[in-house]
């Protein structure tokens, strides 16, 4: 699957370019808090609907479960946006990206670190091609 495949291209792309403006104007070194309250603004500013700091229910054995889990960014109902502020993004930040696409039912995320000098090399995308791993009686998000 070629990037121009990828469903969501433009949505995920609007929303990288909020992230980068925002970059553009702080810089890295930041906490992990200052770029979410930016980014809320920018993704205001540029009309792009989102729900901010979304809970994340886990269902297990058929029990809606509230563990505390939250998503930093459901932009649109469908992108999930991870913010991070790491020196790295390790496999464990991609693998709960990916966790949190199935639980949530949804197939893109972006996993952003606001923490590098140039942020395109802090943009992950993940696409996952089937988000049924979790139970078809699993609740949406509210």
């Amino acid at each position: 699957m070629g990037l121009d495949d990828y469903p969501h291209k433009e949505l995920t792309s609007d929303i990288i370019g909020a992230a980068m403006e925002v970059h553009k104007a702080l810089g890295p070194g930041l906490l992990e808090s200052a770029y979410e309250f930016c980014l809320a603004d920018e993704l205001q500013r540029r009309g792009i609907h989102f729900r901010h700091q979304v809970d994340l229910p886990v269902e297990y054995k058929g029990r809606r479960l509230n563990c505390g889990y939250r998503l930093d960014f459901l932009i649109e109902n469908n992108v999930i946006v991870e913010l991070k502020c790491v020196e790295k993004i390790m496999p464990i930040h991609e693998a709960q990206l990916l966790t949190y696409l199935r639980l949530a039912q949804k197939t893109v995320g972006l996993l952003i670190n606001f923490n590098v000098a140039m942020l395109r090399n802090g943009i992950v995308r993940k696409v996952l091609s089937s988000p049924s791993f979790v139970s078809a009686s699993s609740a949406p998000l509210r």
